[in-house]
């Protein structure tokens, strides 16, 4: 994830600096990059300073991330490919949590919902380009930023060539590279590119040759296909040795990337600001290397992370909506076209789909949801913002010589309220035109002309741009057959079935628009559908059809010297509604997942959100045709198309199980005086790795020097009653909203929040209670600490930031007035059952903290609670502490169906409620996420199939912590259905244990 996202406003004009806007007639060509510079090959992938090439084709690269471990339900992912590709794109993005995979130095699990081979497998079998992300360091808003816990108690400086974080680093990459490896394209697989390190700013000579050493190891690991590094920002960093540009400092990976995220942000009342123009960073940008030209002329333009969306915050009022809208519609259009028009050819959109960062992987910023706003929400649908990526994604899959194309020189326009970037490829001359607004965030309705010399002639086109929008014209293109002299309708999908072409153009509602077609002579032309006009220029051969976008109009063309057409004219949300697969088109569906072809037989599989009609234009050969396995009855269609004679069923209904009959039991047992703690870790003197300061000659009291990284940890302390045991004064690290209870022989003297929210979470505290006058009667005493971790920081700035302490780092009990003495204690700590020996390892690193019940299993499905207090509903009051909820319930999902159903509490309407606790969310065994009433805004989790069991039982587990106030206590918890479809993928349940003995 970009690296100065918490520096956003201060970072959105630094990255804007160099983007001007032109002029219309003024616009920049660089003859220097008309052909591009030497091909560097890198076997079946190779490149030039214009394009990245597949066998030696020119490609555009168009991707979107999305994160494994952000959802912990293998048969999902294929789900997520799946939409990936039918929202148009062509690769992904993936990154790797070392963390996540490895709970203690030496020891690495690549199975279950870590099994990256499948993973990569999934992306080859759906026809994916795979980018590989595999750190060391990710960040990503993961804690630690994707380093394992252990590397929190490593001394050396990490991020550099310090030989033992390099013995750490290479343990990991040994592990993760051979998988890599195994799926790249050279060896049968779909992986065209790799990322060695993430967002490095600094270029220290020691950060030069860890860089080094990364760019050694993969090659010694078997990586073949380009590395390459993103730059935190447009800045410079790694450029590759030998650019002969201007830069900050040379790297040795081979291609130069970069991180963007400009663009605008949604303001406190959640409406989406513009923010300013996007930037042209390449062909059509000034500044040099470190503005808009190329950074790297000897490699084509690669914006590694480029605003898919945006993050949200503990505290926020629930932004992901807003986010959904200020990155999405329109400006895709104009900030990705604009990428595409200054040459940069590989884009990958961060993020394509979020997912939810269950138990403890998050950060201290962020909360359970990474929903991001992206075209995919967390939930798994389609956002709107997906169908324009599908459109632009069907640009690019049939215009193929959109890849490498460079500009070709400025047009006239007849206002100079817009520009128009002008492009073409140098191999055939197609041409492209960007139009945005002048500059490109603005606004206005105008109606102009733009007159240029194209390939079939000159031309003058009547163009309307309406608001904040852009749009993608093609000209002097060969397209399904066809020549394409210059239309002002965009085109979303154009290609050849059988021994004739079909093209679907699109354009704005209500919108006039005009295509001009090339013929030897006039053809026939058949208007099928809709208000089409039509004249033939019989001197220049051009075939004029004039229309209104509205709806669908369907125009057959045959003869002319060229294969029979079928022109599809639709306005842009009817454009939504047709799904392409191969040489298969089909309109109707609410998706469509495959279309494949074997014999006679056409298998179709997909979803229907509601009972909807099937239109498919197919080869002739395909005679019998089948939705999601069920044979489906066609009839002959308008313009060459088949329908079938009844709609696709809908999803069905069905009822949700109320959640009641609870089971509840006390779950702080540690803050009784007689608790029996034998079995703890004393506190001692160990060696100190952490960078935050602590009193000199106190004893370690970081829980990650005892090997507890994740949730919460215990402490207990004794000491003797004197009358100077006065106050307690207490230094601890929590991350982001995280909190700390102070107990002293079994009653609560105090509970400290965490501030929370941006620029920058608050994750360390100090509290300091007076202690009550029992403290000071003689005998023992004991004072239980819980502190809940809420994730550690990530190392942006290459500081051993993720080193800050968490847990206690000091604690006294002392008298008032400042006297220098502190009455002494014995400390105990206890954390996570087994520390980094991880007693569950299926469900693995992120599950469980420190709780007593995670210790004792009472999260887990198979847990006996038949002792426990039955209850119909949450309580309105809690003991402070941790007190545990336990129900069961059956779903009766429908066979067939896909749904996404969540746990919600309270009101879903209000961010934060005026009650104050916290919950714990397992679902089945899994930490599902972490509610914080009085801090929000997230109340709906989202639970995965595959962790909740649809057709069948299921236990939900909440571990609710309160300081015991009145009021303070669980609100309703309810089931609610998110989504529901007919269709989706066969889901398994994700083997796990039942019970600790498992």
């Amino acid at each position: 994830m970009i690296g100065q996202q918490l520096r956003a406003l201060a970072l959105g004009a630094t990255m804007l600096a160099g983007s001007v806007a032109l002029p219309a007639q003024a616009q920049i060509v660089r003859p220097d990059l008309q052909l591009g510079t030497e091909v560097q090959s890198f076997g079946r992938v190779s490149f030039d300073g214009r394009s990245l090439m597949i066998d030696g084709k020119r490609e555009v690269i168009w991707s979107s991330e999305m994160h494994a471990f952000r959802l912990p339900s293998p048969d999902l992912w294929r789900d997520i490919l799946q939409k990936m590709k039918a929202s148009g794109f062509n690769s992904v993005a993936l990154y790797f949590d070392w963390g996540f995979h490895s709970p203690k130095p030496g020891v690495y699990d690549f199975t279950g919902v870590r099994d990256i081979d499948r993973l990569l497998t999934m992306a080859e079998e759906e026809g994916l380009y795979v980018i590989t992300r595999a750190g060391p360091y990710v960040n990503a808003e993961l804690t630690r930023g994707g380093f394992p816990g252990y590397l929190v108690n490593q001394r050396s400086r990490a991020r550099t060539d310090d030989p033992a974080y390099l013995a750490s680093v290479d343990e990991w990459l040994t592990q993760i590279n051979a998988i890599i490896a195994r799926h790249q394209i050279d060896n049968g697989g779909s992986v065209i590119l790799h990322q060695i390190e993430n967002e490095l700013a600094l270029t220290t000579p020691s950060q030069r040759r860890y860089m080094d050493h990364l760019y050694a190891k993969a090659r010694a690991d078997g990586i073949t296909v380009p590395i390459f590094h993103n730059d935190q920002g447009r800045n410079g960093y790694w450029v590759p040795e030998g650019s002969g540009v201007e830069k900050v400092v040379d790297g040795p990976n081979d291609m130069y990337a970069f991180d963007a995220y400009p663009g605008g942000t949604c303001t406190v009342g959640g409406e989406p600001t513009r923010g300013s123009a996007a930037p042209d960073w390449g062909y059509y940008g000034t500044g040099g290397a470190r503005g808009g030209a190329s950074a790297s002329p000897n490699s084509p333009g690669f914006a590694a992370e480029f605003g898919g969306g945006w993050f949200d915050y503990w505290g926020s009022n629930g932004g992901y909506d807003c986010n959904a809208v200020q990155r999405g519609r329109r400006y895709q259009r104009v900030f990705y076209g604009t990428n595409l028009a200054n040459g940069i050819g590989i884009q990958s959109f961060y993020m394509g789909y979020g997912g939810t960062s269950w138990g403890w992987l998050p950060a201290p910023v962020v909360f359970t949801s990474y929903d991001y706003g992206a075209a995919i929400s967390e939930p798994r649908e389609i956002r709107d913002k997906g169908q324009e990526l599908k459109q632009l994604g069907g640009l690019i899959a049939a215009v193929t010589d959109m890849a490498g194309m460079v500009p070709a020189g400025p047009v006239e326009i007849s206002t100079d309220q817009v520009q128009v970037y002008h492009n073409h490829s140098p191999e055939s001359d197609a041409r492209f035109m960007l139009v945005t607004q002048n500059p490109s965030n603005g606004d206005g309705d105008h109606s102009f002309t733009v007159t240029a010399d194209l390939p079939d002639g000159r031309y003058t086109m009547p163009l309307r741009l309406n608001g904040f929008d852009a749009k993608w014209l093609v000209a002097g293109a060969d397209i399904a057959g066809q020549r394409l002299v210059w239309s002002s309708s965009e085109l979303q999908h154009g290609f050849t079935q059988d021994d004739a072409g079909i093209m679907l153009l699109y354009g704005r509602q209500a919108e006039d628009g005009r295509t001009l077609l090339r013929y030897t002579s006039a053809p026939t032309v058949t208007v099928v559908e809709g208000n089409v006009r039509h004249t033939f220029d019989a001197a220049k051969g051009d075939l004029q059809l004039d229309y209104t976008h509205r709806g669908l109009a369907r125009v057959r063309i045959e003869g002319g010297g060229r294969p029979p057409l079928t022109l599809l004219i639709a306005d842009e949300e009817t454009g939504w509604q047709f799904w392409k697969d191969g040489d298969v088109l089909v309109r109707g569906p609410h998706l469509l997942r495959s279309a494949e072809m074997s014999g006679s037989r056409l298998a179709l599989t997909g979803d229907t959100a509601t009972a909807s009609p099937l239109e498919v234009w197919a080869p002739r050969a395909a005679r019998n045709v089948t939705w999601n396995g069920q044979r489906v009855r066609l009839q002959p269609g308008t313009a060459g198309s088949r329908v079938a004679t009844t709609e696709l069923a809908g999803p069905r209904d069905f009822a949700l199980p109320e959640l009641n009959n609870w089971r509840v039991a006390a779950g702080s047992p540690e803050i009784a005086p007689d608790f029996d703690d034998s079995a703890w870790q004393a506190i001692d003197r160990r060696a100190y790795a952490s960078t935050t300061a602590r009193p000199d000659g106190e004893p370690n009291m970081s829980m990650d020097a005892y090997g507890f990284h994740e949730g919460d940890v215990w402490y207990r302390g004794r000491f003797t009653g004197t009358p100077d045991a006065e106050r307690i004064r207490l230094a601890y690290g929590a991350g982001g909203s995280g909190m700390v209870q102070v107990f002293l022989d079994g009653e609560l003297i105090g509970q400290q929040d965490l501030p929370w929210g941006l620029p920058r979470p608050i994750t360390t505290g100090t509290a300091e209670y007076d202690l009550p006058d029992a403290a000071r009667t003689p005998g023992e005493h004991v004072i239980s600490v819980m502190v809940r971790n809420n994730g550690h920081n990530w190392d942006l700035d290459a500081d051993d930031f993720h080193k800050e302490a968490r847990g206690l780092i000091s604690a006294s009990v002392e008298p008032r007035g400042g006297r220098s003495f502190a009455i002494p204690l014995e400390w105990k700590i206890q954390g996570r059952q087994g520390g980094e020996d991880i007693v569950d390892p299926v469900r693995g690193v992120p599950n469980n903290g420190g709780l007593f019940g995670e210790r004792q299993g009472w999260h887990l499905p198979g847990f006996n609670d038949r002792a426990w207090q039955q209850q119909a509903a949450p309580a309105s009051d809690l003991d402070p502490g941790t007190t545990w909820y336990r129900t069961k319930f059956d779903l009766a999902v429908p066979q067939g169906q896909d749904a996404t159903l969540a746990l919600q509490f309270g009101d879903p309407a209000v961010p934060r409620s005026a009650a104050q606790y916290r919950v714990l969310i397992f679902v089945n065994g899994w930490h599902m996420g972490q509610f914080i009433a009085h801090v929000g805004p997230q109340r709906t989790f989202p639970i995965p199939e595959g962790i909740l069991n649809h057709r069948g039982n299921n236990t939900v587990a909440l571990a609710v912590t309160s300081d015991g106030a009145p009021g303070n206590a669980l609100e309703p918890v309810r089931l609610v259905t998110m989504r529901n479809v007919r269709g989706g993928l066969k889901v398994g349940q994700v083997a796990a244990p039942a019970t600790l003995r498992d």
